[in-house]
């Protein structure tokens, strides 16, 4: 049986793969897109129990995917986990400001992501 189904954001394949081990190793139904622009798309086709986005993307950047995601009275209550490079202070304030439900830099620890993960969209093993 398969758990929650999360969306992943994320353009950099080394990344995509090691979420894609941890997450479903933690019982989680992935769908993963690499830009922005079809992070939304398929926010809007499908319906997902939480999203792991990266800031740094190509095409519409994370923070404005986040925006409109907040903005779209359809998706407003998507759970969404900021995992970025981007860790400074204002980065986190940014995210905050935007409405993230959790921000986690990278490198990131994987039960951090796992946990996060699991705490704001349930589903998952154990």
């Amino acid at each position: 049986m398969l758990g929650a189904r999360i969306l992943v954001v994320e353009d950099e394949p080394n990344i995509v793969e090691s979420l894609r081990f941890i997450l479903e190793q933690g019982g989680f139904d992935l769908d993963i897109v690499s830009d922005g622009r079809e992070a939304l798309q398929r926010l809007r086709e499908q319906s997902f129990a939480a999203m792991v986005l990266d800031i740094m993307l190509p095409g519409l950047s994370g923070f404005d995917v986040l925006r409109e995601v907040r903005g779209d009275a359809s998706l407003a209550a998507l759970p969404v986990i900021v995992l970025t490079a981007k860790g400074q202070p204002n980065d986190r304030a940014m995210a905050e400001s935007i409405g993230v439900s959790a921000f986690i830099t990278k490198p990131f620890s994987n039960a951090e992501v796992v946990e996060a993960v699991r705490r704001h969209a349930g589903g998952g093993d154990g």
